[in-house]
């Protein structure tokens, strides 16, 4: 088995409970989360209040046609797993319509639970990326710690201080992605005449970067809203937190990019051609993109 196919098996076996298993879960994002219509839904809703779509099983009854009822909203949305982590596990299958009282919490649990399962995913992602191989201890007991949390009672798990966990995590996320793409850079013959450079929270919206080279790139939280990177090389590239929504994917090798998420392709627009990290599919919706 080559090292590629070591990674891409841990990978899978570790972020295996960090996709969403609507089976097994109370509908919560249905429930706790709020609804916009400047945000992608058709309808504003409160927090704790059901969609009107949510059947009594917690099953969406248009689940299939979202685009078609205009919840673009809920095609990005991804709890990374915390659905049923928090069903399951958290309230041990007592869900909200059965025990109203715990209601509240549970859906603060969720939203908690949520932010914990993003970390979970990115640091697992880390302990793929062999440029990293340096601070993978640091990573795996970060994972561990993480991951312990996520088991804790409701009342004491709200009691964590995620701002400073969040912290944590991201000071290992930041050094993945400088070691990961300091190596991607050290292999190009061209990188030291690249005219462009990026930081956290780049403005790119409809930008044309198909004539830019973006392998090893920082576009972390960029904005790449309607952006146009068909054909594009992004080997390397750190997507942690941008924002993909209707940026133009089609062609593009996204396969080696590090810390994308289904929930930013999702957003955006690709095609059959669109090659994509393991563990991330390609959307329904992206066939009959524009």
């Amino acid at each position: 088995m080559s090292e590629n196919e070591i990674d891409s098996s841990f990978s899978g076996k570790k972020r295996s409970n960090l996709h969403p298993d609507c089976e097994n879960c109370f509908g919560l994002c249905c429930v706790a989360l709020y609804f916009s219509a400047s945000e992608g839904f058709p309808i504003n809703k409160n927090a704790g209040e059901p969609c009107p779509n949510l059947e009594q099983d917690f099953r969406c009854c248009i689940h299939n046609n979202l685009l078609e009822h205009g919840l673009k909203g809920c095609i990005a949305f991804e709890c990374f797993g915390a659905g049923q982590k928090v069903s399951k596990v958290s309230f041990d299958g007592r869900d909200w319509r059965k025990a109203p009282e715990s209601s509240e919490q549970m859906f603060k649990v969720f939203l908690f639970m949520r932010q914990l399962h993003e970390l979970l995913w990115y640091l697992t992602e880390a302990l793929t990326l062999q440029p990293a191989s340096t601070i993978h201890g640091a990573l795996s007991s970060m994972l561990y710690e993480t991951e312990q949390v996520t088991c804790l009672r409701p009342d004491l798990l709200m009691q964590l201080d995620l701002v400073a966990h969040r912290e944590k995590v991201n000071t290992l996320l930041l050094r993945t992605s400088e070691l990961v793409r300091s190596e991607v850079l050290q292999g190009l013959k061209t990188h030291r005449g690249r005219k462009k450079t990026f930081g956290r929270g780049t403005d790119l919206i409809a930008t044309d970067l198909r004539k830019i080279d973006l392998r090893g790139a920082n576009l972390r939280g960029a904005y790449l809203i309607a952006a146009d990177l068909r054909g594009a090389d992004l080997k390397g590239t750190d997507f942690i937190g941008a924002d993909f929504r209707d940026t133009d994917l089609r062609g593009a090798d996204l396969s080696k990019s590090i810390f994308l998420t289904q929930a930013q392709l999702n957003v955006a627009k690709g095609d059959g051609s669109t090659r994509l990290p393991p563990l991330l599919i390609h959307p329904k919706h992206w066939s009959v993109a524009p």
